[in-house]
């Protein structure tokens, strides 16, 4: 008889008074342990409440009781699911599979809105929350593809010399140039504005290359939305 054993059994014969309520309370152990069942357990600490292996089947209950809720919140599959597990059992087995897999369905649910959606916005909003799921790059490609770029044109002092070089630009680029809008000045500016149609990045970059081959100055600018109205950053 190893240490152990002899402890336990030491204890036994001191609470209960005799060998046989000890036997009784091993074989209950070695029927639980057989069993491996939350009831099992449960039973012996109901038989066997001063025994010392009590808070062991305390412990083997709460593992396994986190392993079924692991399994329920698996094969439920929702996100709720995952919450709740996670909430029961914040520092269990399965938390880390758990997040991770509650990660996943919130970046599948946002790409899906984001598409249904289908705005650079969206995008953009997806990126921002989910930098590493594994449809950022898509996400930046369609951002890419479907965010406002213009050509800036050229500044002016007046509205008629605006005017006046906006008619050239349409006549001699018209390819490249569908629409050229005069953009008044605001706020601080003072010079009258020309720029493109919008477009994708690639677009602006290949029209402006080609305007500058042409010998006209362009930059390409980049819309983006802020509280108020619109701002513009070079490229």
């Amino acid at each position: 008889m190893n240490k152990k054993s002899f402890a336990s059994l030491l204890v036994c014969l001191l609470a209960t008074g005799g060998l046989v309520a000890c036997s009784s309370s091993n074989a209950d152990w070695q029927k639980a342990s057989s069993q491996g069942t939350v009831a099992a357990y449960r039973s012996f600490i109901q038989h066997h409440p001063d025994d010392p292996r009590v808070q062991q089947a305390r412990n083997r209950i709460e593992s396994l009781q986190d392993k079924q809720a692991w399994e329920a919140a698996k094969s439920t599959g929702t996100e709720a699911a995952y919450q709740h597990y996670l909430s029961r059992y914040p520092d269990g087995a399965y938390t880390a599979e758990a997040q991770g897999a509650l990660t996943g369905l919130k970046e599948t649910s946002a790409w899906q809105s984001a598409k249904a959606a289908g705005t650079a916005a969206a995008y953009e909003a997806f990126v921002h929350d989910y930098p590493n799921a594994a449809q950022a790059s898509e996400a930046q490609a369609r951002i890419d593809k479907l965010a406002g770029y213009q050509v800036e044109l050229g500044r002016y002092r007046s509205a008629n010399a605006a005017n006046a070089a906006a008619k050239q630009l349409k006549a001699h680029f018209a390819s490249l140039l569908t629409e050229v809008h005069v953009v008044a000045p605001s706020g601080a500016e003072k010079l009258t504005t020309l720029r493109s149609q919008q477009m994708s990045r690639a677009a602006a970059l290949a029209a402006c290359t080609q305007l500058r081959r042409a010998r006209q100055s362009c930059t390409v600018v980049k819309i983006q939305a802020k509280a108020g109205g619109l701002s513009l950053s070079g490229i």
